[in-house]
């Protein structure tokens, strides 16, 4: 398994790095990235801390870890300055946390991040033919979602992104240990979403591509 949008307790996570790192490891992981909720008040505290505690660990798990961060209901102003700071800082990949149909994100978001060059839109709910579309262009992937409530737009997402050739990826947006998604249940999520085996192997061929695995 390889996660792409993870949260540990420097945002609205419940476990320190470390602890999510050998949760991951336990469970047989061979990527992971670490994606804290940022914005302007924690970026510059978020992105180096993370990064500290990943760097110590290096040296000793196989597991490869990457240190990002999903930047969240920022202005659409100032997505595109927010990305190329969380890169400045360190952030090998960045997300930007879309237009989820369960929150109150500001319309726009989806363009503002594909537009900005961000790794992955999470979440990126009724995203428009449009949208998807320069993503492909772009190469942002779009994110298929293991969380509840994100979750419910998985269909859309993966319509929206085989009718123009998006990529695709899977994010547990785990915030506790039990959201945490391995291989089979990853697979049936993305099966859920209406796609199939060949959709399954391009999608973590993909997070190989991200991590550099």
């Amino acid at each position: 398994m390889i996660d792409l949008h993870t949260h540990t307790l420097f945002s609205d996570g419940v476990l320190l790095p470390s602890e999510l790192i050998r949760r991951c490891e336990v469970k047989g992981f061979r990527g992971l990235a670490i994606t804290d909720h940022a914005d302007y008040s924690n970026i510059d505290i978020v992105i180096p801390n993370v990064l500290k505690a990943c760097q110590e660990i290096a040296s000793t798990t196989r597991m490869k870890v990457c240190v990002g961060a999903e930047l969240t209901h920022v202005r659409l102003e100032h997505i595109k300055l927010m990305v190329q700071r969380a890169r400045e800082l360190g952030a090998c990949i960045v997300l930007v946390h879309g237009e989820t149909i369960t929150e109150p994100v500001i319309p726009g978001t989806n363009r503002a991040a594909i537009e900005a060059g961000a790794d992955i839109l999470t979440h990126p709910g009724l995203i428009s033919v449009d949208d998807a579309r320069l993503a492909k262009e772009k190469g942002v992937r779009l994110e298929i979602s293991g969380r509840k409530g994100h979750a419910y737009a998985n269909g859309h997402v993966a319509k929206m992104a085989k009718k123009v050739g998006a990529k695709l990826v899977i994010g547990s947006d785990s915030h506790a240990p039990g959201d945490l998604l391995d291989r089979a249940y990853a697979e049936l999520i993305i099966r859920a979403a209406g796609l199939d085996d060949d959709d399954i192997e391009n999608i973590f061929r993909e997070a190989e591509t991200l991590i550099d695995l």
